[in-house]
């Protein structure tokens, strides 16, 4: 039996009666080039069945369309195509406000939430997201603001990005209603959540984990023949080709699949925003990962044999 989830898979978003894809899109680079080329992007992630399109206020904020343009992006083809956000499941993030850097103030919330309405041109998030801790912003406070949003109907659910497993305990306690999602950097090279308590809580408490950047911001894309990488990662590459020779697919989708094999059915981030490469992801369905390869990759990464 093969530890990678398939492609029908719905993987429930805590319990906030949404379930998504077990591979989702995540849109920190969306915010460039013009409206058909955004639409074809989109529509590829579609197209291999990811139901969870993840982006945030700051995304896109470098380029010409300021803070905001990844949203105000997407809201313009959702204008365009407005059937396609029936297909979607819509999160995105707040509390990155440079150059404070951050601000998870109540007020703040309830007008970031209002502003990246206006810009998706949607009635209703449904999976709003604190971008990372505001350490001046008291729990109470961060859990009052999403409550009067998911009471007033602007958002369904919440969740929180870059937190530790004592700071999501933090929250949820003030919180009237359960946190839908943790959204943590997960790979087979950053590996921290498997023994900082992040996955643990996850199955503990029933949140569901989305893993951004899976190949370790590119670190596991490099091609052969290009910059020389340091030995871990180079041994963490060895062990994901091994596993792609034998299952003829691409590295990312033995990466992917790694990812998705836990337990607690963490959900990779595709984050190419390439067409070609986002439609390769699907191969990760394919990969028969068998115990023996999981745990040979998760060696390599810690460089050291396990305990």
């Amino acid at each position: 039996m093969s530890l990678v989830p398939s492609a029908e898979t719905r993987i429930p978003l805590g319990k906030s009666g949404l379930a998504v894809a077990p591979l989702g899109w995540g849109m920190w680079r969306f915010g460039g080039g013009d409206r058909a080329s955004a639409r074809r992007r989109v529509e590829a992630a579609l197209e291999v069945s990811c139901t969870l399109f993840d982006t945030a206020d700051i995304y896109g904020s470098g380029g010409e369309r300021g803070f905001g343009g990844a949203e105000s992006l997407l809201g313009e083809v959702l204008r365009e195509a407005p059937q396609l956000r029936e297909r979607m499941v819509l999160a995105t993030k707040a509390g990155i406000t440079p150059p404070v850097p951050y601000d998870s103030s109540e007020r703040y919330l309830l007008e970031a939430c209002e502003a990246s309405l206006r810009r998706l041109g949607v009635e209703q998030i449904d999976l709003y997201q604190i971008h990372r801790p505001d350490l001046l912003a008291h729990p109470a406070e961060v859990a009052q603001a999403l409550e009067r949003l998911r009471s007033a109907g602007k958002i369904r659910s919440a969740g929180v990005s870059n937190h530790t497993a004592a700071q999501v305990d933090a929250l949820r306690a003030h919180l009237p209603f359960d946190l839908a999602a943790v959204q943590n950097e997960f790979s087979p090279l950053v590996i921290e959540p498997l023994s900082d308590g992040t996955l643990d809580q996850a199955m503990q408490r029933g949140i569901a984990l989305l893993a951004w950047s899976p190949l370790a911001q590119g670190r596991l894309a490099v091609s052969a023949g290009e910059a020389p990488v340091e030995p871990r990662v180079a041994e963490v590459i060895h062990a994901l080709d091994a596993v792609a020779a034998r299952s003829g697919t691409p590295r990312s989708a033995v990466a992917y699949a790694w990812v998705m094999a836990h337990p607690a059915r963490p959900i990779p981030l595709i984050g190419s925003q390439n067409p070609a490469r986002i439609r390769e992801a699907r191969s990760a369905y394919s990969v028969q990962l068998t115990r023996e390869e999981w745990y040979r990759i998760l060696v390599a990464a810690r460089g050291a044999r396990m305990p």
